[in-house]
């Protein structure tokens, strides 16, 4: 008997066959010998399956026990999986690109903060003398109260240079 007619068999006793083929079967098992050993042998563990007692049964429903086991062998795959090595765009976005953010804020910071210096332009006033100085090597000391609105500029010749060598004085306007 070959595995097609033992299918044949089986789908007769689980009653899958249409009722045409379902005879056809049913009148071939009792002419051949060895289908009618096989179709009483299924019946046979069929009862006993049926009296073997009761049945073990899952905590919970079929759906959910297979999907835990799906997603705990995606869970497996995905550790097994070797990760891809970051290409340059990856580390670009991920490290410089912020990198870059952050010192250009502390660049923007730093000119707003330098820039609001005034120029010496706008700190003298329309009636101040103005003074030049005609120093080679000369360096000035600010001085300012801005409670008493005074400014002291201390002109002085550089460490080091011979003040006698500089045979012109120095002009007020």
């Amino acid at each position: 008997m070959n595995p097609e007619e033992q299918l044949k068999v089986q789908a007769l006793l689980d009653g899958e066959l249409p009722e045409r083929e379902a005879r056809e079967t049913l009148s071939w098992t009792q002419r051949d010998s060895a289908a009618a050993g096989l179709l009483a042998e299924l019946k046979n563990t069929r009862q006993a399956l049926a009296q073997s007692g009761p049945r073990a049964g899952l905590p919970e429903s079929r759906e959910f026990f297979w999907s835990k086991i799906e997603r705990e062998i995606q869970r497996l795959e995905l550790r097994l999986t070797p990760r891809p090595k970051a290409s340059l765009a990856v580390v670009l976005r991920r490290w410089i690109l912020p990198a870059a953010a952050v010192g250009l804020v502390i660049a923007g910071v730093a000119a707003y903060f330098h820039g609001r210096t005034a120029p010496v332009e706008a700190l003298m006033d329309a009636g101040a003398p103005v003074v030049e100085t005609i120093l080679a090597d000369g360096d000035a000391t600010i001085y300012r109260d801005v409670r008493e609105g005074t400014t002291l500029v201390w002109f002085s010749p550089a460490a080091g240079s011979d003040p006698a060598r500089n045979p012109k004085p120095n002009a007020v306007n």
